[in-house]
């Protein structure tokens, strides 16, 4: 099989072949019993009554502050002085909580930017600015989860490490020459999959029980390249892939076709593939109160309802009528019934990886099963989430047995990782050009529902994916549309700012960007990586 790698992406050329073997996993039992999984309480469990008198009474603005603070005693002891004194006449919630808890800082407030010195002198600056030092171990009860080696944290509210951020801002550092702190970050997504059996979210204990999409696999073929002839990275994590794989994969060998159980669906056809969950039913705790809210508005129970709050979580398209019954709002949101196109994509490349790592090893039958299994998921994806109708890749439906009827940009990561056939393609990046390119770069989906994750908004990585998948098939003019009006938008609002954002309005690029639950983010880890890595490329045509 031929490999191509552009900017540390690294997929099979061409549209894959279609098999349909087993995939050969791990179950998920033998995940959780492989690793230490020592008891972490979250800030709910640490403060049982005071957490939900916090959060639902709004202390702070933002409900990530106080899952994010730091005690100034031991939490036995500030639930049973609040115990004491919440019945008092004159006891003030906010008052109580000023003294027993120290808030958290932004990652980004202690900084103020040169604009004067040019773009790329900020993102020089922002490397430095983002890291963090590693830790043994975290302060005591917080939620901060340890990790032994220095990384780069997204920026504003964004405090820790988080998963799929990661991997495009690592394209920052590999473009900055940035190696070894590239080789920090990687090896902290390994330790964390040593340690939890899966990364999380983030790195904190309320996001322990939900990953988020499983960049692992292209980030250690990012490291590799950057290490140049000789680099051993992708046989070095070959166990911790082998792990990625067990838990997004594991699991499912007695679902009936048609059926999913946890992160693991069977396709009508008995084809396997996956999809985004979260193991708890609660309220998210960085955001209970939206959460509590949101699911008197459903017609759902509160735990499905919380389910698919926390799998859409997952995806880290949190929110996006991609969830939605289509016309209708977040009380509708349904993702655990929906087969995602990218998740599938990204779970194509770590197959890939795996076959390669296991070609190095020697293990020639292990290399020959991964191999089968990424060709016959790539045969399930086009199987099930072209929709050949209107001509583009959305996710499948499943109780629907059909595709989805949303087009979102979701529908690049096919074209972005081999698996479209070039008239496939073709007819992707028609409706790229028709419906989602405009001024600014693509929209993430048509629909301005006012969630974060649709019109007008956009944001790096999917723009990144977009240029990329076009380019792999060739439709170069459109790829250099999308790279020039994307980094034209990023620099001319650093330019008035001084700062570059979580995402951007591309409809209307003298506005910026809304929805969501919490303002606008500057810092910011991803698009600093993505902008680079564009500038970078335009400078070298």
């Amino acid at each position: 099989m031929k490999y191509l790698l552009l900017s540390g992406l690294f997929v099979a050329a061409g549209p894959v072949a279609a098999q349909r073997p087993a995939p050969p996993a791990q179950s998920a039992a033998t995940v959780r019993q492989a690793v230490s999984l020592p008891p972490l309480p979250t800030p709910r469990q640490l403060y049982p009554g005071l957490f939900e008198a916090v959060q639902l009474g709004r202390v702070y603005p933002d409900n990530k502050t106080f899952v994010d603070a730091l005690p100034t005693a031991p939490p036995a002891e500030i639930v049973a002085a609040y115990e004491r004194q919440r019945t008092q006449p004159d006891f003030d919630l906010k008052t109580f909580v000023g003294q027993y808890f120290r808030p958290p800082v932004a990652a980004t407030d202690v900084y103020r930017s040169n604009i004067k010195a040019g773009i790329r002198a900020h993102l020089d600056t922002l490397w430095t600015v983002l890291r963090r030092p590693g830790q043994a171990e975290a302060a005591q009860y917080s939620s901060l989860l340890p990790l032994p080696r220095p990384y780069l944290v997204p920026g504003g509210r964004f405090r820790e490490i988080y998963y799929w951020d990661s991997y495009f801002t690592m394209l920052g550092l590999r473009q900055a020459g940035r190696t070894a702190l590239l080789r920090d970050m990687v090896a902290n997504f390994g330790y964390l999959i040593d340690h939890y059996g899966h990364v999380p979210n983030g790195s904190r204990t309320y996001y322990l029980t939900r990953s988020q999409p499983p960049f692992f696999a292209l980030m250690v073929q990012l490291l590799a390249q950057a290490e140049g002839a000789g680099s051993q990275a992708i046989t070095q994590f070959r166990p911790q892939l082998k792990q990625e794989y067990a838990y997004w994969t594991g699991g499912g060998d007695q679902l009936a076709p048609g059926t999913a159980a946890g992160r693991t669906v069977r396709m009508p056809g008995g084809e396997p593939l996956s999809r985004y969950w979260d193991d708890s039913d609660q309220p998210r705790e960085e955001s209970y109160q939206e959460d509590v809210e949101a699911a008197k508005k459903s017609r759902q129970p509160a735990p499905e309802f919380n389910r698919n709050i926390r799998a859409a979580a997952a995806s880290g398209w949190d929110f996006s009528s991609r969830w939605f019954t289509p016309g209708k709002g977040l009380e509708t949101i349904r993702t655990t019934s929906l087969v995602p196109v990218d998740l599938n994509c990204l779970l194509l490349t770590l197959e890939q990886t795996l076959t390669k790592a296991a070609q190095q090893a020697g293990d020639s039958a292990e290399a020959r099963q991964f191999r089968r299994a990424g060709q016959a998921r790539a045969a399930a994806i086009r199987t099930y989430c072209w929709d050949a109708k209107a001509g583009f890749y959305v996710d499948y439906d499943l109780p629907q047995r059909r595709p989805a009827a949303v087009h979102t940009l979701a529908g690049v990561f096919p074209l972005a990782f081999g698996v479209a056939t070039p008239e496939q393609a073709k007819k992707v990046a028609q409706h790229l050009q028709n419906e989602f390119l405009r001024p600014g770069g693509l929209l993430t989906t048509t629909n301005p529902s006012g969630q974060q994750w649709d019109a007008p908004n956009a944001w790096a990585p999917l723009e990144y994916l977009s240029i990329v998948g076009l380019r792999r098939y060739g439709h170069q003019p459109l790829a250099d549309t999308v790279a020039h009006r994307w980094t034209r938008l990023n620099v001319r609002v650093f330019q008035q700012t001084g700062k570059l954002l979580e995402k951007y309005n591309v409809e209307k690029t003298d506005l910026l960007a809304g929805g969501g639950e919490y303002p606008l983010q500057d810092g910011f880890g991803w698009t600093n990586g993505v902008l680079l890595t564009l500038l970078n490329e335009e400078k070298q045509r």
